[in-house]
């Protein structure tokens, strides 16, 4: 996907080094939770079970950030240009919100399972165990989990030809590892 858009690397990469989850596990959740469309949102209920009504949920963009918690996130810290549509924000907010779930709740950035939950069940649902009569959301935490690993494994075979590809990312500006 990197190859194909390695603005999105840089992107993840600068949510990673501000906030601390990793690449690959923004990039597991965004494709659990939109599949990487940029305007993905979730279906429209149905009155007399022929016309469109209202959505289920203010979820939208990339991250799948409801309202609510959007405004949160514009509120704390954000551009006021920032927009779901954008990778730049969704990696942002991903990021953000799970070092808010890291600091309330207490977990690790290197368990993308447990930090899913929260992210999908809301921080205070999180906290009540709400998940755990939901076997399709602890399903889908174990996937995110599992693609999270897998995107890191792979992501080590080829992170450093993302790194130092932009003509003034030369000398100290380069963050490039080398083996």
């Amino acid at each position: 996907m990197f190859r194909e858009k390695p603005h999105w690397y840089d992107y993840a990469k600068a949510s990673e080094t501000k906030w601390g989850t990793s690449v690959a596990s923004q990039m597991a959740f965004i494709q659990s939770e939109s599949s990487f469309q940029s305007i993905v949102r979730p279906p429209r209920s149905k009155l007399l079970d022929l016309i469109p009504w209202s959505r289920t949920s203010s979820a939208y963009g990339y991250a799948q950030a409801q309202n609510p918690v959007w405004r949160e996130y514009l509120a704390d810290n954000a551009s006021p240009l920032a927009r779901r549509t954008h990778m730049k924000y969704a990696t942002d907010f991903i990021g953000w919100y799970n070092q808010r779930s890291q600091r309330m709740l207490d977990i690790s950035m290197d368990n993308p399972k447990h930090l899913y939950l929260a992210y999908h069940e809301g921080q205070t649902g999180y906290r009540r165990g709400s998940y755990q009569a939901k076997p399709q959301v602890q399903l889908k935490a174990r996937q995110v989990s599992e693609k999270a690993r897998k995107y890191s494994n792979q992501l080590a075979e080829c992170e450093d030809e993302f790194k130092c590809r932009l003509f003034w990312q030369i000398g100290p500006f380069c963050p490039k590892k080398h083996s």
